[in-house]
């Protein structure tokens, strides 16, 4: 449903708060400011979505390109236009009917160059754990010796030029501030005598005593549990949600923060209750939302592994990761997702582990360790039962069942200690999953994305069913997406390679004297396709796979000879066969009409309307070209040509149905069809009026020699497809899935009134 024009008369009157019944992302950078997003108003509110979603809009470092970096919660970021802009954005959507939904970054803030832009960590660095801002972040000052460790040189200190100028430090461009009285000390002095201490950006890993945002040091976790502290970090945002500028908001990291449920109460005091509220959170196969969060549900990962599961053949990817563990010699699953969390842990979050064990005590930081390596969730949150007793009888083998009994007391009686156990562990699944582990182990690259389990990647219709009617019953306001700013290939990309899980005979004649490499770059060609700049885009997204695994270079430890060699495995542009071709049609299709017509609130990303195929960040951040001429051909009544159209006509006619029939979205019942190939066609209805029929494993179907007389018996009506093709007289019992698919594998069928 769309904000009403007659609720919404002036910037002031706050709007009738509504669920959105769908949302479009914009990534918001300076060569895409808010009027760049203000002129593409009409063209969306045409496209038939109720809600923009702004990337962050508070200031952050200059020239960012995402904005999470944020230097200061108070301004609106003038690179963007400001506040004026963001109003005048805001004004523009209202007058097409459309709302606003704030990203917000409430986990962290950007340790800047220059270091000022973010007055409150300047203010720290300067007056040390006495500042007002002190209580700001998480600083672990007895760890550094009074000192915060700042990893910011390029080499040991004494091989740098560091310079006292008035009452700065400076290091080339950057500059530091001095504490009071020590700007006349020597160097050697001056630096002992300050409340930071500058290092060389290595000992980040073993010494740094401040929470990050994972492994990345220039974001210092922010402390939004103290309640000045949310005040002080949410004012701007709370000011543009009551004056009707935003309807909703995006929580970003939220495993991040201490205590996310107590955070997400104050939010929500201070937002008001009908202010529609996601959160990023990452679940496991068979982990389930808190039950208490007050929020509409999740930005929708669950939803992108069971939409892009549905869609994968059990049998091709298994057959996939036999032939990957024998060509590349590498482990299984559950072995490589284990080796990366131990490496990541002791590694990369040597510090952080660090800070635990020495709360913890030497005799238990065995155990601290273990369950944290074993933990088969995100994190734990405070007030709940401790550990998981999965986690806890694996860690007990390792460490010694009296040891783990020791940490799980510890969490369960000692809150701050609990908190840090659970940041850590939220912080090392990421890292040591998404970030290596899905690097390393790629049998089928369109598996391994943020929430999804490579060890099992398909989900049979029966999971997905369960899925839909548990979502439309527990979170029916839940975000669902498909594309996203952080998924490491788009779900078009994805379409294309699933179907090697149907039809794995495209990856013989893999070769090379990297087999890792060479499989995840001929899949990768296999699915960016000929696209524009095909060949550069690959290399850089193979560059940053091998620094990501961390088998043969990394980030931080880069073998530059072996990276010298990763561009000449990006292969000329690779098309599929075209009897694979077709079936990737049927997959983007069939992904599209799912993830728009299922339960929960969908996201279409940037350009992602028409087939938009991108790769790992910064490529699926790149300026978007919105459709605009091929919208309005198709709806002066043009045929759909090849499945970019076709793709742009179904989501556009299924968001303009959402946003004007909401009611047709409502309830979720399975359908059965019945016949030899009864398994291929997956089929809902979400009201007594609205069916959805999609085929799966469609090139699987077609070389078993297609439908067969497959029928799907249909509830009662007249039934008539909304898209896909036009049947001479209405449908009413039961369908003949070959003619009812024969001009489209998807259809969407209205029953008359």
């Amino acid at each position: 449903m769309s904000l009403p024009r007659s609720v919404i008369q002036s910037e002031s009157d706050v709007p009738t708060p509504v669920t959105p019944a769908s949302t479009y992302r914009l990534q918001l950078r300076p060569e895409f400011p808010f009027a760049a997003a203000e002129a593409a108003v009409p063209y969306l509110s045409s496209l038939g979505v109720s809600h923009l979603h702004l990337s962050p809009v508070l200031e952050a470092v200059p020239g960012s390109a995402h904005g999470y970096d944020v230097t200061d919660h108070s301004r609106v970021r003038e690179e963007l236009g400001g506040e004026g802009g963001l109003r005048s954005l805001g004004a523009a959507a209202r007058a097409h009917g459309l709302g606003l939904v704030l990203d917000i970054v409430p986990n962290h803030m950007a340790v800047p160059a220059p270091l000022r832009l973010n007055r409150p960590l300047w203010e720290v660095l300067r007056e040390g754990p006495g500042s007002p801002f002190a209580r700001w972040f998480d600083i672990d000052w007895e760890a550094g010796g009074g000192q915060v460790l700042l990893p910011v040189l390029a080499g040991p200190v004494e091989s740098c030029e560091l310079a006292v100028d008035g009452h700065v430090l400076r290091y080339g461009e950057q500059e530091f501030p001095l504490r009071e009285g020590t700007s006349g000390l020597e160097l050697p002095e001056l630096l002992a005598a300050q409340w930071y201490r500058p290092a060389w950006w290595r000992e980040a890993r073993t010494g740094l005593n401040y929470r990050r945002f994972f492994t990345i040091s220039d974001l210092i976790g922010v402390r939004v549990e103290d309640p000045e502290v949310f005040t002080a970090t949410h004012a701007k945002v709370l000011e543009l949600v009551r004056d009707g500028v935003a309807q909703g908001l995006r929580i970003d990291h939220v495993d991040g923060l201490a205590d996310p449920e107590e955070y997400l109460r104050r939010l929500r005091a201070a937002a008001g209750p009908h202010c529609w509220v996601v959160v990023e959170k990452i679940l496991a196969r068979e982990e389930r939302l808190p039950s208490a969060w007050p929020v509409a549900g999740t930005t929708g990962y669950d939803a992108l592994q069971r939409v892009d599961g549905v869609f994968t053949d059990p049998d091709g990817s298994a057959e996939l990761a036999d032939r990957y563990r024998e060509f590349t010699g590498l482990p299984e699953w559950e072995r490589t997702a284990e080796a990366c969390a131990r490496e990541v842990l002791t590694g990369d979050l040597a510090a952080e582990l660090a800070t635990l064990e020495r709360l913890a005590g030497a005799e238990l930081a065995p155990a601290v360790r273990e369950l944290l390596i074993a933990y088969p969730v995100y994190r734990p949150y405070p007030g709940g039962a401790g550990p998981d007793p999965r986690a806890v009888e694996r860690a007990a083998a390792a460490a010694g069942p009296g040891a783990v009994a020791g940490v799980r007391e510890l969490l369960l009686r000692d809150p701050a200690f609990a908190a840090r156990f659970a940041q850590t562990s939220a912080a090392l699944r990421a890292k040591s999953l998404e970030d290596r582990a899905f690097y390393r182990y790629a049998p089928l690259l369109s598996a391994t994305e943020v929430g999804g389990d490579p060890g099992q990647p398909a989900v049979s219709a029966a999971e997905f069913h369960a899925y839909c009617d548990r979502l439309e019953r527990e979170w029916p306001r839940s975000g669902t997406v498909l594309s996203t700013h952080d998924t490491k290939r788009s779900a078009d990309v994805r379409a294309r390679i699933s179907v090697l899980s149907q039809a794995p005979e495209p990856m013989d004649g893999t070769g090379g004297p990297d087999p890792a490499l060479a499989w995840a770059a001929r899949q990768t060609a296999l699915g960016l396709g000929e696209v524009p700049q095909a060949v550069p885009r690959l290399a850089d997204a193979l560059l940053k796979g091998v620094r990501e695994a961390a088998l043969r270079t990394s980030w931080t430890e880069r073998d530059e000879a072996y990276e010298a060699t990763v561009a000449g495995y990006a292969p000329r542009p690779l098309e599929l066969p075209p009897e694979l071709a077709e079936a990737a049609r049927a997959n983007l299709l069939g992904m599209t009409l799912l993830h728009l017509a299922m339960p929960g609130v969908p996201e279409v990303y940037q350009g992602a309307e028409t087939e938009y195929r991108a790769l790992v960040d910064p490529d699926n951040r790149r300026p978007v070209r919105f459709p605009r001429e091929a919208l309005a051909r198709l709806d002066a009544g043009a045929a759909p040509h090849g499945a970019a159209e076709e793709k742009l006509a179904l989501t556009a006619a299924v968001l303009r149905l959402r946003r004007d029939r909401p009611g047709l979205f409502a309830g979720y019942t399975p359908l059965s069809a019945r016949g030899p190939a009864a398994d291929h066609c997956l089929a809902f209805a979400r009201s007594p009026g609205l069916l959805v029929v999609a085929t799966r494993l469609s090139h699987r179907l077609a070389r078993s020699g297609g439908w067969r007389g497959t029928a799907l018996p249909l509830p009662p009506g007249r039934w008539t497809p909304h898209v896909g093709r036009l049947p001479a007289s209405p449908y009413e019992t039961e369908a003949d899935l070959a003619l009812l698919l024969s001009a489209s594998p998807v259809t969407l069928l209205l029953s008359a009134p």
